[in-house]
């Protein structure tokens, strides 16, 4: 069988002015320049992106948590704080299809640079806004960071032990969140500008996107009046859904329907147990939950892990082992899946980074190339998109402007 031909990188050809910082616009630009769009990541000169900062880990004193969300970009060093530098990014946005920000609100329109100004010059673009909280509603003066909108939200809430504190997200998982948002968001606006030829401004919220993903537990609430309770790894409407301690260490098992149900029963070599009907249904299970968790807490027990993972998923239910995380990236699955790309960097040599999840087949996202150092592209991007020439580059340079 040939291989699929590799056709046209899918966002080929789409210009995007990245004014944002640390992660949720960054994660969503990084995902935009994976599909092919080219980036322009607007820094201020001699510090840049918060996150460049952000360390350790590092390496070589660089910060893996900027690596993490800016690879395949082009960083331009320009002072948004002088006039001039305020000139340049109109001019690019001017040249741009899409633009993401993430200022305070009203920090931007200072500047001239908010949504109503650059429609005026440049109809079709579409601009996307991240904050906490909104561009309208009561708190959308205020600044809104992950950890506070994982506790506002009710994610931490549901999150850690029955009976312990409320427990956040091991990564900050409302900015991410937020940032596949924009990603969707800004492609459907795409879509929309092809119809009809107009941009128009996204307004996103962390808090928005934090509630949305409450899920099941959020409509249980709202359709049912039911206030959801920490559960730590069990599920609130499927059992067996968690974590058992076997002789050795412990596993996931995820036993989804009455089926799987029906095979653990058997491979535990307790049939009776798919029968009775207080364990026969889902519904069963879940009600009486403390009853048949500690029978198979029992079970399980008594073996290794390696033990059950090989009888449960010989089985065909859903179980695996609980990993570290450099467990996890060295797995050989994820080596199959290609999911870690050794990434050519004139600094380093190589650094280890991982690609896109985004499998398309018939137009693949593309290589990555490595993070930029702070202004790295800003002479070429100005110089190609700008027609500045090296005369023009030197005087901003000696006014501040860019750097």
């Amino acid at each position: 069988m040939n291989a699929e031909p590799r056709n046209e990188l899918p966002l080929a050809g789409i210009r995007v002015l990245d004014l944002s910082r640390v992660l949720a616009g960054p994660w969503c630009t990084q995902t935009l320049a994976d599909l092919g769009a080219e980036v322009w990541k607007i820094e201020a000169p001699g510090q840049g992106d918060d996150t460049r900062g952000w360390s350790p880990p590092d390496v070589g004193g660089e910060s893996t948590y900027f690596l993490c969300a800016n690879r395949s970009k082009e960083s331009i060093a320009v002072n948004l704080k002088h006039p001039e530098g305020q000139r340049i990014v109109r001019d690019l946005a001017r040249q741009a299809d899409v633009l993401v920000e993430n200022y305070r609100l009203g920090a931007l329109d200072a500047f001239g640079l908010g949504y109503e100004d650059l429609a005026a010059t440049n109809p079709g673009l579409v601009y996307c806004s991240i904050s906490g909280y909104g561009r309208s509603g009561p708190r959308a003066a205020e600044p809104g960071y992950d950890f506070v909108i994982q506790a506002e939200s009710g994610l931490m809430s549901i999150t850690g032990e029955p009976d312990g504190a409320p427990m956040k997200l091991g990564v900050a998982i409302t900015d991410l969140v937020t940032g596949m948002n924009g990603v969707q968001a800004i492609l459907a606006a795409l879509l929309a500008r092809a119809r009809n030829g107009r941009g128009q401004h996204i307004d996103l919220a962390l808090l928005d996107g934090a509630v949305a993903v409450l899920a099941n537990v959020g409509s249980g609430y709202l359709a049912a009046g039911q206030a959801p309770r920490r559960l730590g790894n069990a599920h609130p409407t499927v059992v067996p859904y968690q974590i058992f301690a076997t002789r050795d260490g412990s596993f996931a098992l995820a036993v989804g329907n009455d089926a799987q149900f029906a095979r653990l029963c058997g491979l535990l070599g307790h049939p009776e147990w798919s029968a009775d009907p207080d364990y026969a249904t889902s519904r069963a299970r879940v009600l009486n939950r403390d009853r048949l968790i500690p029978l198979l807490e029992a079970l399980f027990a008594a073996e290794d892990t390696a033990h059950w993972l090989a009888r449960v998923r010989a089985a065909g239910i859903p179980a695996g082992a609980v990993r570290r995380v450099d467990e996890a990236l060295d797995a050989p699955e994820i080596a199959a899946r290609g999911m870690i790309a050794d990434t050519p960097d004139a600094r380093h040599g190589t650094l280890r980074l991982l690609r896109s999840p985004l499998h398309l087949r018939g137009t693949p996202p593309r290589e990555p190339t490595a993070p930029p150092r702070l202004g790295e592209h800003t002479d070429a991007v100005l110089a190609r998109t700008l027609a500045l020439d090296e005369a023009a580059l030197a005087a901003l340079r000696a006014q501040g402007v860019i750097a």
